[in-house]
């Protein structure tokens, strides 16, 4: 019952008609290290040095909105990696469940498991209904300042959004 409530929940999010429109900001990012799906550290700050970087934040790994929003990503991969854009998604999920979640859709891209929220929390990422699970959010990050930020980050057109943010920054 608990994971048919979540997947209900996740469901519902997803359907939010505000979904990536966003916001342009000017805020610092944040320098935090996380573990990846491997259980090796991930220096967000030597990350956002390569170029720009999509964070995008979802609640669990294997769940229907956050494999259309991460497929949505994969699918892109290849024109972002071209514009020098880097992508870390985030979720309180295990390294064995991230790891198992890039198996399971071919993900060319890191997944940081943060069960304790620390990544979180240095994103100002809230958690849902007070549950162990991040609110699906998406940020654009250049030059170590987050210039874009959507706290209702969109599931199947989570790379659509980002490819027009991109575009409106000349990239």
């Amino acid at each position: 019952m608990k994971k048919f409530a979540l997947i209900a929940l996740a469901a519902a999010l997803s359907l939010n008609a505000h979904a990536g429109e966003g916001q342009k900001v000017d805020l610092p990012a944040p320098e935090i290290t996380g573990i990846n799906q491997n259980g090796a550290p991930v220096n967000f700050a030597e990350v956002y040095k390569k170029g720009i970087t999509v964070v995008y934040f979802y609640p669990k790994a294997n769940t229907p909105g956050c494999t259309k929003q991460s497929c949505s990503l994969r699918d892109a991969y290849a024109d972002l990696t071209k514009r020098g854009v880097q992508v870390l998604g985030v979720s309180t999920d295990t390294p064995e469940a991230q790891k198992k979640f890039i198996a399971d859709f071919t993900l060319p891209f890191d997944l940081i498991a943060d069960p304790e929220g620390k990544v979180l929390e240095a994103f100002k990422v809230s958690k849902m209904l007070g549950m162990n699970l991040a609110t699906r959010q998406c940020f654009i990050i250049k030059g170590g300042r987050i210039v874009w930020h959507d706290d209702k980050a969109a599931t199947a057109k989570q790379a659509e959004d980002i490819d027009r943010v991109l575009k409106e920054l000349g990239v």
